[in-house]
């Protein structure tokens, strides 16, 4: 049986992917929701945990092990592919990825508040990221699709990001060299993960490494 491991994003819990768990576990795939720190640790560090957590889960024999995240959650998928591919790696998809890193996090990651609130994952996302990150993150070899937003709640975000955004990434910043596949839907950053069109995007893409050939949702 395929599976899929699950990576929430900074400051998030696995709840804010239940309704993606619940729709790949009804077409078949065993999956695995996990909870880790985003808050407390580095990027680098943060891989290891996960190894701990999931490396078993991603190593069973037979089918293939897919990764789907959201947010900081999919530099972390990257990360963790390039330290610890599992053996039987298939499709990653990435949810609104600060893959370019966000201008907001260029903005607030020397306030005390910023960095005390997000801790040292947080401090990495900024649009300029350093040496040993893009090393951690590795080269796009296998099957990766990417999907943005381009709507927000967040007025704020809004208009500090270049346009179109989500609120916290600009749909420009999401992308990555390498990928399969980008598309964007009309969803927020912080509710993509519950938008329509991303759960048949995203299982699409599980199920034959691509997108469909519609662009939006």
């Amino acid at each position: 049986m395929d599976r899929v491991l699950l990576l929430h994003g900074i400051a998030r819990t696995p709840a804010s992917l239940s309704r993606l768990d619940r729709t790949l576990t009804a077409a078949g795939f065993q999956t695995l929701n996990l909870r880790y720190p985003s808050r407390k640790q580095s990027l680098g560090d943060l891989v290891e945990h996960v190894h701990r957590e999931a490396g078993a889960f991603l190593a069973q024999p037979g089918g293939r092990a897919h990764v789907v995240a959201h947010s900081m959650g999919g530099l972390l998928a990257r990360a963790y592919i390039a330290r610890h591919r599992p053996p039987g790696l298939g499709h990653a998809v990435l949810l609104a990825p600060p893959n370019g890193g966000s201008e907001i996090a260029d903005l607030l990651c020397r306030t005390w508040a910023y960095r005390r609130f997000f801790g040292p994952a947080g401090q990495q996302l900024g649009t300029v990221p350093d040496v040993p990150l893009r090393r951690l993150l590795g080269t796009v070899d296998y099957p990766l699709g990417v999907i943005a937003g381009d709507r927000t709640v967040d007025p704020l975000g809004w208009l500090l990001l270049p346009r179109p955004n989500d609120g916290k990434v600009a749909v420009a910043r999401t992308g990555v060299d390498g990928m399969a596949g980008h598309v964007t839907v009309h969803a927020s950053h912080a509710m993509m993960m519950r938008n329509a069109g991303v759960l048949r995007h995203t299982l699409h893409f599980l199920q034959h490494g691509r997108f469909t050939g519609r662009a939006s949702a």
